[in-house]
């Protein structure tokens, strides 16, 4: 079996931890993990699992190599294919059926499971997916049917065949999208109705067949994309980057619409795993440790006269006095407070900022790169100050900026630079000063950590000034 991580949405209700180019999946809970390690901890762990393919965008790529390096102990082979931008989950899931058919085996059965849910009842998965393996292997698409616990207007609704039983489950008779309040309570009284939960398996034979008959089209252009696309292999692992020209032309549809309502060969297993798909700051609320006054916490604050609040902060202490029912979320250069009973309408605020090209619908003070990290500590119309860490054994592309100069000051650890013609190494409390148009290079050669202060200076101070001759990464046109 092959587990498939889609991660590909922007998580706009989750703002401001979730930004476009640090979405949901890498959203750290109390464990100290992200929703994505979890995910991938979950398909890891499973039986007869020796390999993990990921579909992602292509600028996330290092980003989740790094975590899933972090819990990678029984050195699975990690495949990734790599989007230029999304086009939703139909093609997606099929460019993950064809590679798999082409590197894989047609028998083979795909575990198709999205990178941002949390589940807390691991051997209930487990049983859950033994027993979808069975019913895949007589020729279905097997989805899994949460048992419903309340009422819920956000997810959608799987209407069972309970008198087509499976073993194990049942026929799928109807995907229903999300309902009203009074549907979703008819569901629930009904007894016939499941939550939709967006993972679903199946063999890729059956995937195929299934494709070709109700959505040829997506399946004829997916697989011309894969025929035009570049294969990089390092070890057992191989990363394919989608052609941007021919990607674009695959159909923006989810699996649901593209195939799943569609399909007769649909089956579905009611299970109760302890899912949540983390859609909303009070999903998040309703997975923490609970107080003596029904306040979730992660991070350090001090609440007095405070119920039934969710206080998230990263690195400074929250106090709330005389507050209840609220969201207050604190990150280095945002802060969030809402009504806890609608969460769900932060992602209005998220399009807002979009619309605006406001930089906190994008990035967080703290990027990543594949090199390591660098922190914006302070920026004004012509200067800006970083925090730059770069990690054992990285480098930074060989580059050049039209329009600033750079002075790095090493904080921590021994630097190799070269700047210009001239190569130097430099440890704590050394500096170089590089003028605008030299090209020139940040090393870290050792097996610790290097950390740099660099000030710039200059008319314009956008990323996009950069201009890379050489990089190990792949990043050069």
């Amino acid at each position: 079996m092959i587990p498939v991580i889609i991660s590909g949405g922007s998580g706009s209700r989750l703002w401001p931890v979730s930004r476009l180019s640090d979405p949901k999946p890498f959203l750290k809970l109390s464990d100290g993990h992200s929703l994505l390690q979890n995910t991938f901890s979950r398909a890891a762990q499973l039986k007869n699992v020796n390999r993990i393919l990921t579909v992602t965008n292509s600028k996330l790529h290092f980003r989740m190599q790094d975590e899933y390096q972090q819990l990678n102990s029984k050195q699975l082979s990690c495949d990734f294919i790599l989007e230029p931008f999304g086009r939703n989950t139909a093609p997606a899931i099929t460019a993950a059926c064809l590679f798999a058919k082409q590197s894989y085996a047609a028998d083979e059965i795909l575990l198709i499971l999205p990178a941002d849910h949390l589940i807390t009842d691991i051997a209930a998965f487990n049983q859950a997916v033994e027993h979808a393996i069975k019913i895949a292997n007589s020729g279905y698409i097997v989805t899994f049917g949460i048992h419903p616990e309340y009422p819920e207007t956000g997810y959608g609704y799987i209407e069972a065949e309970k008198n087509l039983p499976l073993e194990c489950g049942y026929k799928v008779k109807r995907f229903i999208e999300k309902p009203s309040l009074k549907r979703a309570k008819e569901y629930i009284n009904s007894g016939h109705y499941l939550w939709n939960s967006g993972m679903f398996c199946g063999t890729v034979a059956t995937f195929l067949t299934e494709l070709d008959y109700y959505a040829k089209e997506l399946l004829n252009t997916t697989n011309k994309c894969l025929e035009h696309s570049a294969i990089d292999k390092s070890g057992t692992n191989q990363i394919i980057h989608l052609n941007s020209e021919y990607f674009i032309q695959t159909e923006n549809i989810s699996i649901d619409y593209a195939l799943l309502e569609r399909s007769q060969k649909t089956a579905v297993i009611p299970c109760s795993i302890g899912w949540s798909d983390i859609g909303s700051w009070l999903s998040i609320a309703q997975t923490l440790p609970q107080d003596k006054e029904n306040n979730a916490i992660i991070g350090e604050s001090i609440l007095h006269n405070t119920q039934n609040c969710l206080v998230y902060s990263t690195n400074k202490i929250v106090a709330g006095v005389d507050i209840h029912d609220l969201i207050i979320v604190d990150t280095p250069d945002a802060v969030l407070v809402a009504d806890k009973n609608h969460s769900q309408n932060v992602k209005h605020i998220f399009e807002r900022l979009k619309k605006m090209e406001h930089t906190t619908s994008e990035l967080h003070q703290t990027a990543h790169r594949p090199w390591g990290t660098y922190t914006v500590l302070e920026e004004g119309p012509f200067y800006k100050i970083k925090r730059i860490e770069v990690k054992p054994g990285a480098a930074l592309s060989l580059q050049m900026h039209h329009h600033r100069s750079e002075h790095w000051i090493i904080v921590d650890g021994i630097a190799t630079v070269t700047n210009g013609e001239t190569e130097l190494q430099l440890k704590a409390n050394q500096s170089t000063y590089i003028p605008a148009e030299v090209k020139h290079r940040l090393e870290n050669k050792t097996n610790k950590n290097l950390t740099i202060i660099e000030v710039q200076c200059g008319s314009y101070l956008g990323e996009d000034d950069i201009v890379r001759f050489e990089d190990k990464y792949g990043r050069t046109p």
